[in-house]
C-alpha cells in the first residue's frame, strides 16, 4: 500500500530537514540513546552543547558505566529532570554487565533497560540499526494529533493508544532512519506548539486540523491543576577558609542525588537563623546576610527559596562525609548542582532571574 504521508514527509526532509546534528555523526546506538534521553522535555538548541561535552567526557558506554555518579550528574547539571541522568548511568551499567557493552538491536530488550521507554527504544532501533520501528515522542504526538484531529490530552491512555495506531500506520518499511528524523523535525520546525507554519507543511493537504482551521485545538491540553506553594531557607554557610557547605540530596525525589545547599524550615525567622544553625547543624555563625528570594518551579509545585549567607565561626563540628562536604566554590561547581544552586554560588544577585 502506498504511504503518501511518509513519501511527502521524506521528500520534505530531503530538502528541509536537519541532517547535521551532532548525534548524526558517527551514529551508533550509544550516541542515539544519549541524545534521545537528553531531548526528552528539552529543546535541541539547549541539548547540543551538553551532548558534545557529555560525549567528550563519556565517549562510549564503558566510559559512562565506569564513571562516578557525581561526574555524570555534573555533566548533566542545568539540563534538569535529573532522574534521566541517574537512569542513564544505571542503564549504561546494565548494557555493560548484561550485553558486554553492545546495545541490543531488539526493541523489547532495549525497553528492559532503566529509563528506556517504547518510543526511545524504537528511536534507537530505527536510527542506530535501520530497522523498522515506530516512534511517538512529543513532536510526533503533536503532528499526528493535528493530522488526524485526535481530541484529548495525549497523557490519557485512550488518546495515546489512538496516536500509537496512527504512528504505526504511517511508519514506512524503507528509509525508516530518515523517516523517524523527518517526523520529529516536522514537529520541531513546522508543526510547532504555537503558531505552526502550516503554509510550509508537506502533509497539510491531508491534515484535518488544518482543514478545519483548528490547529490550536490539537493536541488537547493537560487538565490544569493548581500547583502548591512551598518555602524554604537555603543557607550559604562559608567557613574561614572560604569553603561552602554542600549536602547531597536523597537519591530519589526532587534534585535526587545532586549536591545542594543546606535548608532550614521556613518557620524560623531571619533573626533565628544563627541559633537554628547551632541547634540543627552544630555550627556557630555570624549574623546572616539575606539575599533576594526567588521562586523555582518544579513539575508539581512552586518552591520559594529565601537564601541567606552566614559566615561560620571556627568550623570544627561539621566534617566531610558521603552526604556532606566543605568545598571551595571552584570545586563545588564541578559537581552535579541544580541550576539555582549553581547560580547562588556564582552570581547570587542573579538568582532572582531563575
Amino acid at each position: 500500500m502506498q504511504n503518501r504521508f511518509a513519501d511527502k514527509l521524506l521528500h520534505w526532509y530531503d530538502q528541509h530537514g536537519r541532517h547535521n546534528l551532532p548525534w548524526h555523526h558517527n551514529r551508533n546506538a550509544y550516541r542515539v540513546w544519549v541524545s534521545e534521553i537528553m531531548l526528552q522535555q528539552t529543546q535541541v538548541t539547549t541539548v547540543i552543547p551538553y551532548f558534545e561535552a557529555f560525549m567528550a567526557r563519556f565517549p562510549d558506554v564503558h566510559a559512562l558505566a565506569s564513571a562516578p555518579e557525581d561526574d555524570v550528574l555534573g555533566h548533566w547539571s542545568g539540563l534538569g529532570y535529573y532522574a534521566r541522568a541517574r537512569n542513564l548511568h544505571k542503564a549504561a551499567r546494565q548494557v555493560v554487565d548484561a550485553y558486554g557493552g553492545e546495545f541490543p538491536a531488539e526493541q523489547q530488550q532495549l525497553e528492559s533497560l532503566t529509563g528506556i521507554g517504547r518510543s526511545t527504544a524504537a528511536a534507537i532501533v530505527a536510527q542506530a540499526f535501520g530497522k523498522r520501528a515506530t516512534i511517538l515522542d512529543g513532536n510526533v504526538k503533536r503532528v499526528l494529533a493535528r493530522y488526524h484531529a485526535v481530541p484529548g490530552w495525549p497523557g490519557q491512555t485512550a488518546v495515546l493508544n489512538q496516536l500509537w495506531e496512527h504512528a504505526e500506520s504511517h511508519t514506512p518499511d524503507a528509509r525508516v532512519k530518515d523517516y523517524t528524523q523527518a517526523i520529529m523535525d516536522l514537529g520541531a520546525i513546522v508543526c510547532t506548539r504555537s503558531r505552526p507554519g502550516c503554509e510550509h507543511c508537506p502533509v497539510r493537504d491531508g491534515c484535518q486540523a488544518y482543514a478545519r482551521n483548528e490547529t490550536s485545538l490539537y493536541p488537547g491540553s493537560k487538565p490544569k491543576k493548581e500547583k502548591p506553594e512551598k518555602t524554604t531557607w537555603m543557607l550559604i554557610l562559608e567557613d574561614e577558609e572560604g569553603r561552602v557547605l554542600l549536602e547531597r540530596r536523597p537519591p530519589s525525589g526532587i534534585w535526587g542525588g545532586l549536591w545542594s545547599l543546606p535548608e532550614l524550615d521556613p518557620a524560623y525567622g531571619a533573626d533565628e537563623l544563627q541559633e537554628a544553625c547551632t541547634k540543627e547543624m552544630g555550627l556557630n555563625c555570624h549574623s546572616p546576610e539575606l539575599i533576594s528570594g526567588f521562586r523555582h518551579t518544579f513539575s508539581h509545585y512552586h518552591l520559594h527559596i529565601q537564601p541567606a549567607r552566614l559566615p561560620v565561626i571556627n568550623n570544627t563540628q561539621a566534617s566531610d562525609s558521603d552526604h556532606q562536604r566543605w568545598l571551595h566554590r571552584d570545586e563545588a561547581l564541578t559537581l552535579g548542582l541544580p541550576a539555582p544552586i549553581r547560580t547562588l554560588l556564582t552570581e547570587p544577585e542573579q538568582a532572582t532571574l531563575l
